[in-house]
């Protein structure tokens, strides 16, 4: 079974967006932020991703992937 790869970083660098800055616009604590970033979750709102993609311009398939052939460790 494949996972999900979390691509947060990626986007916030191509917009030259600070994790504060993207913290301040979203409404969602650095702590938090951070984690998505670092993807250590298992789980993400849909209202927050929502929220990460107004403010970095950008589509859901922009930030998320799937690897099938990645292993997750569970």
């Amino acid at each position: 079974m494949g996972k999900i790869i979390l691509r947060l970083d990626r986007v916030m660098s191509d917009r030259k967006m600070s994790l504060n800055e993207l913290s301040a616009r979203v409404g969602v604590s650095n702590v938090n932020l951070s984690k998505i970033k670092t993807g250590k979750i298992s789980a993400i709102r849909f209202s927050t991703l929502e929220a990460i993609c107004e403010v970095l311009d950008c589509q859901p398939g922009d930030i998320l992937e799937y690897d099938k052939n990645a292993v997750n460790e569970k």
